[in-house]
């Protein structure tokens, strides 16, 4: 013979029934669907810094013609902007949620670049190829230790072999690129 159902709820089945009840509440709450969904989608829009690749196009940095480098480049980052696809929803920097069609800047991306104090690039390379063993290039970046240092290290190259004669023409070169290099900064 079969057992027969209990005709009232014991203690134990009315603590489980309240429990599915409270988790049933919580779901419907907080879930997509609930009280705390943010949008119409259920989702909340990512940040535009965060954006994937193709939700985006930036544009090529604006580069310095005497430095080669990009224009406004500070602590080794410059910016470009970027602008996100069409029908693309994002929060901008001040946090705000905006729909964008494609032709307005949604961030700033930071790029790397190397400071190069406004010395011009090609004069470097110049000195670098013709006068380096001479550590001209050194002394025109602003970097006298190292210049000396090649300096030195030539000289000592040329007593040894007893070039001492060359040494005063040496000296006269890095005199004279020591003036131009003062004269391209001016």
């Amino acid at each position: 013979m079969a057992a027969a159902w209990p005709s009232g709820s014991s203690a134990p089945e009315a603590a489980t029934a309240r429990l599915l009840g409270v988790l049933w509440f919580v779901s419907v709450t907080t879930g997509p669907w609930g009280a705390v969904a943010t949008s119409a989608g259920g989702e909340e829009s990512p940040k535009c810094e965060d954006l994937k690749v193709g939700q985006y196009i930036c544009k090529d940095p604006k580069i310095n013609d005497a430095t080669q480098e990009p224009v406004n480049c500070t602590n080794y980052t410059a910016h470009v902007s970027c602008f996100p696809a069409p029908n693309i929803t994002c929060k901008d920097s001040s946090g705000n949620e905006t729909h964008f069609t494609g032709n307005e800047v949604g961030f700033f991306k930071p790029i790397s670049c190397r400071n190069v104090n406004g010395y011009s690039y090609k004069v470097a390379v110049a000195l670098s190829l013709f006068l380096g063993w001479l550590g001209a290039d050194r002394f025109y970046l602003g970097y006298p230790a190292l210049g000396r240092e090649t300096v030195t290290r030539e000289v000592k190259g040329f007593t040894e072999s007893r070039g001492f004669p060359l040494f005063c023409d040496i000296f006269v070169v890095i005199i004279f690129v020591l003036w131009i290099g003062k004269l391209s900064q001016d």
